[in-house]
């Protein structure tokens, strides 16, 4: 199996930090941002199989980070999974209008983001082949 690619975005460094080693131990190979527009920067060149982002960040959001990522050619079919420390309830208007396919309530386990990026990657991985 290839090394799946993960686009970690969070502006809280120590968040970053201890995700992107736990991921990397659970064999992803793990590039970080620390908002959403150096994120949609860094998505356009390491194009990830997953982009996991927070939700409330400063410049661009994580809300705006998807639907500019949905709005790109070459972005537009990658993953969300985002993180909410707020209650936010994903509908479905924007679960289409986005590829957000899960969203996370913080505070999260690591195991919880390291589990839903394997399935989500998987999942992906499987309707790609079906296409």
């Amino acid at each position: 199996m290839d090394q799946k690619r993960i686009l970690l975005v969070d502006d809280e460094p120590h968040v970053t930090l201890v995700l992107s080693r736990k991921l990397e131990r659970a064999g992803f190979r793990v590039e970080t941002a620390r908002d959403g527009e150096e994120g949609f920067a860094v998505a356009c060149e390491f194009l990830p199989d997953l982009v996991i982002s927070d939700l409330q960040m400063p410049r661009v959001d994580g809300l705006t980070l998807a639907t500019n990522l949905a709005a790109n050619e070459t972005t537009k079919c990658i993953p969300i999974l985002m993180l909410s420390g707020r209650g936010f309830l994903l509908d479905t208007k924007l679960a289409n209008a986005t590829r957000i396919v899960k969203v996370l309530e913080k505070p999260f386990a690591a195991s919880d983001i390291i589990q839903n990026a394997m399935e989500i990657v998987s999942l992906n991985e499987a309707g790609e082949q079906a296409a």
